[in-house]
């Protein structure tokens, strides 16, 4: 379906360049990156009790087209699951093609974006790698004028928490990738009436974007079936308990070593809402505005099953796939406390 060599490629040559940054500064910025994911996820692990008895691992730091280059991989790496074998047809390697270009555009977008991020199917051997985006970081931390060893700390608690989300909950990786196999195997088993269902909503589906009634909603999220949106359901459930759970942490974990946290928090939640109207629209049609609304549910809900039941009673979401919370019960953890709590 996609040519992930040529996305990687083409969002690797149109990213745009990083904030420019003496040698000395970028030295230490990537230094310290490397340095505090160890600290921060020992932090993350006595707060949470999670994965107490796994190694503490070094992140890989990345400039835009790296990220780039390692997002395509993990994705080529998950895609690949649902679709192991290339798709028939002389126009098939065409198809990938475009379908290569149009993914490294949008890889392009969010790399000037993305401060770090935990892959679970990245790495030499495809087993899961955390990647941090220095130049992002760098401009991130100028941009909103905070101390910058304070900020990098910071940030990596999140993506260190995502990491620990993936290693200690063993079962988690290949429940994500069945899910991902499933809603991308429907997608591509479409018939003729199903596309064609899919083409005749598309131009009251962009209404809806242009007239801002999408409710939030992506593009994508919007054109699906009924059956796709069960499964994208559960996965949107999950990701917004790991943005969320990991913006719990981050934030609970900072009053005692992240003496700015207040400061940072702040000025990042109002950077998050920021953008021009193309930006804006661009974030609508990629569903990141759905996306940035994750957080702030998602943490909402980690700190009332916290505050109801303990940090322990909390960590009885990661028992099994069954004692996740449903999309419902994300906007409603009271409901989840009282299914799994009583």
């Amino acid at each position: 379906m996609v040519d992930w060599s040529l996305a990687a490629s083409t969002g690797a040559l149109l990213v745009r360049g990083g904030p420019v940054v003496d040698r000395e500064e970028a030295e230490e910025a990537v230094a310290d990156l490397r340095e505090l994911t160890s600290e921060a996820e020992a932090h993350v692990r006595e707060l949470t009790g999670l994965g107490l008895d796994l190694p503490l691992l070094p992140a890989e730091v990345v400039d835009r087209p790296g990220w780039v280059r390692s997002a395509a991989a993990g994705l080529d790496a998950l895609t690949g699951r649902a679709l192991p074998e290339a798709q028939g047809g002389p126009l098939a390697p065409v198809l990938a093609g475009g379908a290569g270009v149009q993914t490294g555009l949008v890889l392009a977008f969010l790399a000037s974006r993305v401060l770090g991020q935990y892959d679970p199917f990245g790495g030499p051997e495809r087993r899961g790698q955390l990647v941090l985006v220095a130049p992002n970081v760098v401009a991130a931390q100028r941009a909103m004028d905070v101390p910058g060893h304070d900020f990098r700390l910071w940030v990596c608690l999140h993506e260190c928490t995502h990491r620990l989300q993936f290693t200690a909950v063993t079962w988690l990786r290949d429940y994500f990738a069945d899910e991902v196999e499933r809603l991308i195997g429907g997608l591509a088993g479409r018939d003729a009436d199903g596309l064609s269902d899919l083409v005749g909503r598309l131009p009251d589906t962009i209404k809806q974007i242009g007239k801002g009634k999408a409710g939030g909603a992506g593009l994508a999220e919007l054109l699906q079936s009924p059956s796709e949106r069960a499964v994208f359901d559960r996965l949107l459930a999950l990701s917004t308990l790991l943005e969320g759970h990991a913006d719990f942490v981050m934030d609970a974990v900072g009053p005692r070593v992240v003496p700015s946290v207040e400061l940072i928090r702040s000025r990042f939640t109002a950077r998050r809402k920021g953008g021009g109207l193309i930006d804006r629209v661009l974030r609508s049609l990629l569903g990141v505005d759905a996306k940035l609304r994750q957080y702030e549910q998602g943490a909402k809900f980690t700190k009332h099953v916290v505050d109801a039941v303990g940090m322990d009673g909390f960590n009885a979401v990661w028992t099994s796939p069954n004692t996740l919370p449903t999309r419902a019960e994300i906007t409603d953890p009271a409901a989840w406390v009282r299914r799994l709590h009583g």
